[in-house]
């Protein structure tokens, strides 16, 4: 299987991104700086599971040294086939100024970065802000520091839950033959080993609109608008993020609870897309929806992102995964939703002998029902049941593909959206327990139902043949 190396870091130095923290270094005139070890490591060649260590080590290095600053920060470098990917959670020094804030945790992405043994561009990232207010410094900052090569981005409200004015979580590649474009603002492109992945975020409602369904109708239309500026369709889209604010309290204008007028929206806007033929919803037996996460954010608006994947390959394809615990959630009564949510558990994508898992927002449902009403510690622990069966090598095989499963030491990194921020430490102990070392964001925001506590996502990375692969590393 892939090798995890598990650490975890936490840096110190200049906040000028551009600089390096100067250190007394004798006549050699080297640059002290700090190394960052990955939280994990997964790759493909590797043959050893290395248990890491809890803190980064400073030592002389020779010429251009990243500068590092007071954040704490963990990464997962993933190796597969010709791309080197690195996953970041960055929290900046809570008692720092919003802008001092930005800049350490720019300076540590690019500490981590110019750490990897090729050259690294972030490509997307999701920023999750105290206060709404703060979006615009924010914008500023990356526009000097990125140019036009800019990632996408996403402002969320969803106050970090360690007090912070942000928190960042970036995605960023490297590696020969890996081509990547910026042909709008907040789209990318990156091509490599015969693929073409899209990115697209940082879609927001038109001003005019503030009901829910007229939201979502008006984002869904612009990511259509979007992928197709560069040759692609919904068909395309393996991964959806939906940030909604007010999430749970009753729209205006339909007198409906908000998160159902987006579901009645997104809903439409499938079918819409299938009458054109631009989606085909029901292949090869199974209903493929996109994974997807809808979670509450502060403010009364909407930011939609996404993920697609392009690709000629023969040995390239989706699986939809549902939990066999849980109803799927596009086969939901209409208690819950008149038009229920459509979007599948997780999508893996299976790339030759490789397994990337996008797991959904997963909550402490059991069929379709909500489970321990009121307790932020067993609710965290059925959600991470959930995805535990959800990923396995058990299910992959209920779902066709027999070689293939993941476990949560596979997990590249979660965001853990806690809705009450006093059961923030109660939520942590439970998923440091059950998932170890990894990369996380712990952000405060209300899930989809007035009663669920806490929801979690992730990303796995795997290998086909898990048993083969692992028998191999003994």
């Amino acid at each position: 299987m892939m090798e995890a190396k598990n650490a975890a870091s936490e840096t110190a130095g200049s906040g000028n991104p551009e600089s390096t923290r100067q250190q007394p270094a004798g006549e050699s005139g080297a640059v002290s700086h700090y190394h960052m070890d990955p939280t994990r490591q997964l790759s493909s060649d590797s043959a050893d599971r290395m248990q890491g260590h809890t803190q980064c080590t400073a030592h002389q290095v020779q010429g251009d040294a990243a500068s590092c600053v007071l954040c704490e920060q963990s990464h997962t470098i993933v190796d597969v086939e010709s791309a080197h990917r690195v996953a970041l959670m960055v929290t900046p020094d809570a008692s720092e100024s919003v802008i001092d804030q930005v800049w350490e945790a720019v300076s540590t992405i690019r500490a981590v970065l110019k750490q990897q043994p090729v050259a690294m561009t972030v490509t997307a990232q999701t920023v999750f802000l105290r206060r709404a207010d703060d979006a615009e410094a924010c914008r500023r900052l990356f526009a000097a520091y990125y140019g036009d090569r800019s990632p996408v981005t996403n402002f969320v409200v969803q106050p970090p839950c360690g007090g912070q004015a942000l928190a960042i979580e970036a995605w960023a590649l490297g590696g020969p033959g890996v081509e990547i474009r910026f042909p709008r603002p907040d789209v990318v492109t990156i091509e490599y080993d015969g693929l073409r992945w899209v990115h697209t975020g940082g879609i927001t409602e038109a001003p005019a609109d503030t009901a829910a369904y007229d939201q979502g109708a008006h984002e869904f239309d612009e990511v259509a608008r979007r992928l197709k500026a560069v040759g692609a369709t919904f068909q395309d889209v393996v991964r959806v993020w939906l940030y909604l604010g007010s999430i749970t309290t009753i729209d205006e204008a339909s007198g409906v609870e908000r998160y159902r007028e987006l579901n009645r929206a997104r809903t439409d806007f499938f079918a819409d897309q299938s009458a054109q033929g631009l989606l085909q919803i029901h292949r090869d037996g199974r209903d493929y929806y996109p994974a997807s996460t809808g979670i509450g954010m502060r403010g009364p608006g909407l930011t939609v992102s996404c993920m697609a994947l392009q690709t000629d390959r023969e040995d390239v394809r989706l699986l939809p995964l549902e939990n066999p615990n849980q109803t799927s959630a596009f086969n939901y009564s209409k208690a819950f939703s008149a038009k229920s949510p459509k979007f599948s558990r997780a999508m893996a994508v299976i790339i030759g002998d490789y397994v990337t898992t996008w797991v959904s927002g997963t909550a402490s449902i059991v069929n379709s029902e909500t489970v321990h009403v009121g307790d932020a510690e067993r609710q965290t622990e059925q959600t991470i049941d959930n995805i535990e069966r959800l990923i396995s090598r058990e299910n992959f095989a209920g779902h066709g593909v027999a070689d293939a499963g993941a476990r949560l030491e596979d997990l590249a990194k979660v965001r853990v959206y806690v809705k009450r921020a006093e059961d923030y430490e109660t939520c942590r102990a439970v998923c440091e327990r059950r998932f170890g070392p990894i990369p996380a964001i712990y952000a405060v925001a209300d899930v989809c139902r007035s009663d669920l506590l806490v929801e979690i996502e992730g990303v796995a990375f795997s290998r086909v043949n898990p048993n083969e692969a692992r028998a191999n590393e003994q």
